[in-house]
């Protein structure tokens, strides 16, 4: 049988529009397992939509546009399988700290740029995609990013005990927040404050003791865990049913009251440009945020089923899907954590589960949204409290302390700058410290000076290994690339190394874990073979990859070397060592080197 392959025009294609790609191998099996994915995703996102627009500040409907054309957008474009797209914890807070600098809550030109804010994140992803930056995100710290997560995680919970007490109380940090709670404290609703409590207590419960227990009254797994998540939908069944019934409303439990019934209408977003340069430095950071978020949580649960994840594609998808929510009357979306874990769990085996999902969302926005009126605020506020305190990991700060230092200093200034100073601020900051320390750590390469370990042809650190080494022959490593941040170090390093020592007349520069040389690492190297040569000290490269020998074959730099390039360290060390092995000094710790490997 041949193999029939694609053009590269229809194989680009495909790249771009996954949907061309798994849609042409869709069958009855996969069709099956996509819809009981959906269905149980949708039982979960109804509650989550409506809970993640109220913690954004925007009417509930909101929540449910943002889970419909959006899903369906991400099936077309998005390169994972499993990834579900909607409201998340995280992009709901930051989207209520970037619109609540331009208007209250609740108001028409509030909602008008939230919107806008889901269309200038769409286009910034879009960009980003277009101009394949997927990488940057490899640029931030994954214990800053934590250290932000788990900082707003306590900022969202704490927010929504105003609504679980039943008070008006606002802000936007840690301070905040807990004096305006504190100052309202006695206007407590008793009748809010029951409904708030039992319900956490019931989800808290739920998530924990439920599957156990169906487990030991002999249901399946399968039935045991989609009974354990449908825990939010109990809790606003029983909730508003109980809010109905006894009247709740009149005595001063606030209620979701009247949800637009039906599906939103094509919107199309306020062009005004001050609003556009307002919120643009926010649409970048829930952008670069959504898309750390969203990258992980995909290519976690591809490399499960050995799928590949493509971070442009991704960016595209992502894009499209913030797009597709700004024109629908949504607001910003990601990819959530806990919604595509559930999503992979439930067998969803192809993005036809997500545009399921937004069929079940449409429908529950056709038909479910009268139910809701009597739906107590505090219902969802417990909702929202449970779902995001799984986000807090403290453990973070006990993981870098004990194996950086640096990165405990830089995860402990995102949570405490964004818990005192707000979540944009703590973000920003939390991506600064990202860049930085990845500018100092490569600033200062790690540089070994290195000796033939006895009886092989290996090189290895002379502080760590017993070694052969040779007084006139200084072998050095270089385990970085060589770039404008890091040139001058070299230099330095190289200069007080041989300064003073009496009888060197090699320097043999090992550059086997350098993949990049830039214009100031060659005049780094330029100036370094002078200055050895004004010294009577010759200048030899050994191990150079093709890549890098081939840049510094399109220069001079090959023919003004004093010395010369070999292939291997060791044939440097039989050229130029002036003792033979036997005669060597032995130098380091063969303790060390028995104690630590590498070198």
């Amino acid at each position: 049988m041949i193999e029939r392959r694609d053009s590269p025009r229809l194989a680009a294609l495909r790249r771009h529009l996954p949907v061309l790609d798994w849609g042409r191998r869709y069958n009855r099996n996969l069709l099956i397992s996509d819809l009981v994915a959906a269905l149980i995703v949708t039982i979960m996102l109804i509650p989550q939509s409506l809970a993640y627009a109220l913690l954004a500040g925007l009417p509930p409907e909101m929540g449910l546009y943002a889970s419909i054309l959006p899903l369906v957008a991400y099936a077309i474009f998005g390169s994972s399988r499993v990834l579900a797209v909607g409201p998340v914890a995280v992009v709901s807070l930051m989207t209520a700290a970037a619109v609540g600098k331009l208007a209250l809550p609740g108001t028409a030109e509030y909602i008008a740029a939230a919107i806008v804010l889901a269309l200038l994140s769409g286009l910034v992803l879009l960009a980003m995609g277009l101009f394949r930056l997927g990488f940057l995100a490899d640029f931030l710290s994954h214990p800053v990013i934590a250290g932000f997560i788990t900082a707003s995680g306590i900022l969202i919970a704490i927010s929504q005990l105003k609504h679980v007490l039943g008070v008006e109380a606002s802000g936007h940090t840690l301070v905040e927040i807990v004096h305006a709670l504190w100052t309202r404290l006695a206007e407590t609703n008793i009748y809010t404050l029951l409904i708030g409590a039992a319900t956490l207590a019931f989800l808290f419960w739920v998530r924990k003791g439920l599957k156990p227990l169906l487990l030991k009254a002999g249901l399946p797994p399968g039935a045991a865990g989609l009974l354990s998540r449908a825990g939010p939908v109990a809790a606003i069944v029983v909730t508003t049913l109980i809010s109905w019934g006894l009247g709740l409303s009149g005595k001063g439990v606030a209620i979701v009251g009247e949800i637009p019934r039906g599906l939103p209408a094509p919107t199309l977003p306020r062009f005004d440009r001050d609003i556009w340069m307002s919120l643009l430095g926010s649409a970048v950071l829930i952008s670069i945020i959504g898309f750390v978020e969203s990258i992980s949580v995909a290519q976690t649960l591809a490399a499960k089923k050995r799928q590949r994840i493509d971070p442009d594609q991704e960016l595209i998808g992502l894009g499209a899907a913030n797009v597709a929510a700004a024109v629908s009357g949504g607001y910003p979306v990601t990819g959530g954590f806990a919604r595509s874990v559930v999503n992979h769990d439930a067998g969803a085996e192809t993005p036809a589960a997500g545009i399921f999902t937004a069929f079940g969302i449409a429908l529950a926005a056709l038909l479910l949204t009268p139910l809701l009126y009597y739906l107590p605020k505090a219902t969802l506020a417990a909702t929202i409290i449970v779902a995001v305190l799984s986000l807090v990991d403290f453990s973070v700060l006990k993981r870098t302390w004990a194996f950086s230092r640096a990165d405990f200093a830089a995860v402990s200034a995102t949570i405490l700058l964004t818990l005192l100073l707000g979540v944009e601020f703590g973000v920003s900051v939390g991506i600064a410290i990202s860049l930085l320390l990845y500018l100092h750590r490569s600033s200062r390469p790690h540089v070994a000076e290195v000796g033939l370990v006895p009886g092989s042809q290996h090189f290895r650190n002379i502080r760590r290994h017993r070694v052969l080494t040779d007084p006139t022959l200084v072998n050095l490593r270089v385990d970085e690339n060589l770039y404008f941040a890091n040139a001058r170090f070299l230099e330095d390093y190289l200069q007080e190394r041989v300064s003073g020592a009496c009888g060197v007349k090699n320097v043999v520069l090992m550059m086997s874990a350098v993949n990049l040389i830039d214009a100031s690492g060659l005049e780094s190297l330029e100036a370094i073979n002078r200055r050895l040569a004004e010294m009577g000290i010759r200048l030899h490269l050994s191990e150079v990859k093709g890549p890098v020998m081939d840049r510094l074959e399109r220069t001079d730099f090959p023919q003004q070397l004093s010395g010369r390039i070999f292939l291997s360290q060791y044939d440097a060390w039989q050229a130029l060592a002036a003792l033979p092995a036997a005669d060597a000094e032995k130098r380091g710790s063969g303790e060390g080197g028995m104690r630590r490997a590498g070198g």
